[in-house]
């Protein structure tokens, strides 16, 4: 089991994919677990920890191809398992940096999910992992993840760049597209970084693994590439590497959290079966609204009454619908809840809590037994190796300036990444989140208490030039100290 994490609430719930994620606030003090990776943690393990400075850093200019490339992604967003274009652009790029390059990583598994859920494999579906090795002597292998899906989302920025791409769902839904979530910062910067540690070869040994993935919005890129053997047909690595926007921090900024970073993330949904008929004769029904309220508002009790304290979890109803006019008592109601979670074993608790609760309280009406769907296709919590963490950190500060580096406290938001983490080479993992949010911007915001757009917003626009250069030199600091073992 992993170290228990001690925290306060996370800063926030995200919206789906990213996987629903949201990084934390740069000028967030923090009280965050301390954990070695052999002893659990404990309330005195715990420290205060700073906020960065809020002073602009001076940031290099990207090379001119890199940000060509970035305009290039950022108008041609692709969706979750549609990433043809921009596998095929990632792959040739490091074809061109000398990597051995494999493209169409998860090909089957994508293929057998789509026969298997809806039916079909729609035009364009596929598994388009890239996976680019590179070998320079014996050393460890460290391996650095992009992720490249793009957002149902329509694009209202206003900046001249815009995507103005309408595409298909890989389950068949027409939307608006938009990389809403920093995806072209990703790969840009992903890119740079194979660059950097290419022109750098004579000050590290070891192997780098380059992966793109594919669908992480929907939490199954990851999952794919694991499944067509990502560890057993390419090197093992010994550390894995990612970053990820922050929206609520300045650029030329790092903020990381160490241990739990994000949540577990599952969808529940709850039918309600009742037995409808005239609102005016409710002693003839088993009302499932009644019903369904009740379960609402007992579910409010996992969290209240079963969680420790010093763990962090939230149930959240998103959805009720039942009925349709305003004097008939409906056959049924659905609930659709999100469930976040760090430990597993709360986890595990909240997801009975929610059955025995949905069925007891049906019971209670004599009503029928509702009909509990966990989905299966969950994302795990993502944890980032204390020790690992550190030593990166300490690299990036060195890299960056230490006062443009805060630890923060972990989120509620999810991120498939983690399954990278959770194989049985229980392979340590960082994920850092770097500020996006032009530093003029970030001021005003906070000086006026005005909330800055958030991941998933269609009003999304980072200050793309010094993200990609500032998650350029984080990762590669991060990298080259990480081949030193």
């Amino acid at each position: 089991m992993r170290p228990a994490l001690v925290s306060t609430l996370a800063l926030g719930l995200a919206i789906s994919g990213c996987s629903k994620s949201e990084a934390p606030a740069a000028d967030t003090p923090a009280k965050v677990a301390a954990a070695s990776t052999t002893t659990d943690s404990t309330a005195s393990d715990t420290a205060a920890v700073q906020p960065a400075a809020m002073s602009v850093r001076e940031v290099a200019t990207p090379e001119q191809s890199i940000l060509d490339l970035y305009l290039q992604l950022h108008q041609a967003p692709e969706l979750s398992f549609k990433e043809a274009k921009t596998s095929s652009i990632l792959a040739s790029e490091l074809e061109s940096l000398g990597f051995e390059v494999t493209t169409g990583v998860g090909q089957d598994w994508v293929v057998d999910k789509a026969t298997r859920d809806i039916g079909e494999v729609k035009p364009g579906v596929g598994g388009y992992g890239v996976v680019g090795v590179l070998r320079n002597g014996n050393g460890p292998t460290v391996l650095i993840r992009t992720d490249m899906d793009a957002l149902p989302v329509p694009e209202q920025t206003g900046v001249p760049y815009a995507s103005t791409v309408e595409a298909q769902t890989w389950t068949g839904v027409e939307s608006k597209v938009m990389h809403a979530c920093g995806h072209d910062v990703h790969m840009t910067s992903w890119l740079a970084t194979a660059r950097a540690l290419v022109a750098q070869k004579s000050k590290w040994k070891g192997t780098l693994v380059m992966i793109a993935q594919p669908a992480e919005e929907i939490g199954l890129g990851a999952e794919a590439m694991l499944a067509d053997g990502l560890f057993e047909r390419f090197p093992t690595p010994d550390y894995n590497l990612a970053l990820h926007v922050s929206a609520d921090a300045p650029s030329g900024t790092v903020v990381y959290s160490s241990g739990y970073a994000m949540a577990n993330v599952d969808s529940v949904d709850i039918h309600v079966k009742g037995v409808g008929g005239h609102g005016a004769y409710p002693q003839a029904t088993r009302d499932p609204i009644l019903i369904g309220a009740h379960i609402v508002t007992a579910l409010q009790s996992l969290v209240a009454r079963n969680v420790d304290p010093l763990d962090s979890a939230v149930v959240t109803v998103g959805s009720f619908k039942a009925g349709a006019k305003h004097n008939i008592i409906p056959d049924e109601a659905t609930l659709l809840l999100t469930v976040r979670s760090y430990d597993d074993d709360t986890r595990q608790m909240l997801l009975d809590g929610i059955q025995r609760i949905a069925k007891a309280q049906a019971a209670a009406f004599d009503a029928p037994e509702p009909e509990i769907t966990i989905e299966s296709d969950y994302t795990p919590s993502t944890y980032n190796d204390p020790q690992t963490t550190g030593r990166a950190m300490k690299a990036v500060s060195k890299k960056l300036g230490a006062e443009y580096v805060t630890q923060v406290k972990p989120v509620m938001g999810g991120e498939d990444f983690s399954q990278y983490g959770r194989t049985d080479e229980n392979i340590p993992s960082v994920l850092f989140w770097v500020g996006a949010v032009e530093p003029s911007k970030y001021a005003k915001a906070k000086a006026d208490g005005m909330p800055l757009p958030s991941l998933h917003s269609s009003l999304f626009a980072p200050d793309y030039a010094r993200t990609i250069q500032t998650g350029s030199d984080a990762m590669t600091a991060a990298a080259l100290e990480l081949f030193k073992d």
